[in-house]
């Protein structure tokens, strides 16, 4: 059937209360939600027994699918490491969607993520957003791509510094960051005037960031490296940037709600097993929130697995972070910054069916994911597994 009828959720709202409604579910989007929905017997009925339903979680940086677990290095596809400036790398061309952590998400109900390339080079490359269920990538994409990544702190510079190749500095490395942004710049205006004979797939991916069309995504741990990666954006006028880490975040917190750079936080349940992750503290993300900068946490997976997502969220409430806002940096706030804010993250007439159901309060580690659907189809039940 294409029609599913969801009776008696509990859906928890964006303001952390409950309200019992039924779901009808058609094409694989939110056709309806209401107090009592009744079947025209071409849809199959589900009675969800007052058990708590929410909108899938969206971890909006991870290398799912890139990292393979349980292969081995042959299934580490992240970080080409050949060259400092790979923009044109895609991120689509190194998801494994047979990777067995893609299981791990369905279960764990986290419905969407954003997968792409690692820390290494300076600019990596170009990052995607798909859903967690499926075998053919191509069928999976919630959106691609969704952000350029570029790398400022340690990774660059331990990377090809060791080999006295730039960067050896995080003045290397911004450096080169900007040599391409110049030469994107240039190439824009001859392309423009109809100069260009062969194109570039090099600048062509950077042309969407400078035009606004895409974000930068900047991996920064100290405030230092923020600010650099900020400062970098605005140099060349480019007006969608995100964070990514921002373990240092907060001392730098006013500085990005006045310029409404979101940040997704984590990962969290890692060792500080280096200088730039001295400060981790769940406090953090909590600080920013207060501060009214837009968060969302991450796993980093596979830094932190994939199902460890409610986890930190969990652990984050325990410091202080009110349910409400948990809800939000796992829902709205990561599909909004995967530019996916009008498709998921919400249970709304007309998003994309992504639901999870849960035995109970859903940041109660004890709690138990029942079901998980995504695009209105059952992808994983307590009683069957993955389907």
């Amino acid at each position: 059937m294409n029609s599913l009828l969801l009776k008696n959720c509990l859906i928890v709202q964006s303001n952390g209360e409950t309200e019992k409604k039924d779901i009808l579910i058609q094409s694989g989007k939110i056709s309806c939600i209401s107090d009592t929905l009744f079947s025209d017997g071409s849809s199959e009925i589900m009675d969800i027994e007052e058990h708590y339903v929410l909108p899938g979680f969206i971890d909006c940086h991870t290398h799912l699918g890139i990292i393979e677990e349980g292969t081995g290095k042959i299934g580490v596809d992240n970080n080409e490491t050949s060259d400092a400036i790979t923009p044109h790398l895609r991120g689509i061309d190194a998801v494994n969607p047979l990777d067995i952590a893609f299981k791990d998400a369905v279960k764990s109900g986290v419905t969407s993520v954003m997968t792409g390339p690692g820390s290494n080079n300076a600019v990596g490359g170009l990052a995607l957003a798909i859903k967690t269920a499926g075998h053919i990538l191509d069928n999976m994409i919630l959106k691609n791509p969704v952000g350029l990544k570029i790398a400022l702190g340690e990774n660059p510079i331990t990377t090809y510094g060791k080999d006295s190749k730039c960067p050896v500095t995080r003045m290397g490395t911004s450096g080169l960051i900007r040599e391409l942004f110049m030469k994107a710049e240039d190439y824009m205006v001859l392309k423009e005037e109809g100069k260009v004979k062969y194109r570039d797939i090099r600048l062509e991916a950077v042309i969407p960031v400078l035009k606004g069309v895409m974000p930068l995504r900047a991996h920064a741990h100290r405030a230092d490296d923020i600010i650099s990666a900020i400062r970098i954006a605005e140099e060349f006028k480019i007006n969608k940037l995100v964070i990514e880490h921002g373990t240092e975040a907060d001392l730098v917190k006013e500085y990005l709600k006045e310029r409404k750079i979101p940040v997704a936080f984590g990962p969290m349940l890692t060792p500080r097993i280096k200088m730039e992750l001295k400060s981790r503290n769940y406090k953090t993300a909590i600080n920013l929130v207060e501060a009214g900068v837009k968060v969302a946490l991450i796993t980093d997976h596979p830094y932190n697995s994939i199902d460890q997502l409610r986890t930190i969220a969990a652990l984050t409430i325990a410091e202080g972070l009110k349910k409400k806002d948990a809800l939000h940096l796992l829902t709205s706030h990561p599909a909004e910054i995967i530019g996916c804010g009008d498709k998921v993250g919400e249970i709304t007439a007309g998003y994309d069916a992504d639901l999870v159901v849960y035995s109970g309060d859903p940041f109660d580690i004890n709690s138990k994911v029942l079901f998980t659907f995504i695009n209105g189809r059952l992808e994983y039940s307590k009683t069957k597994g993955v389907c």
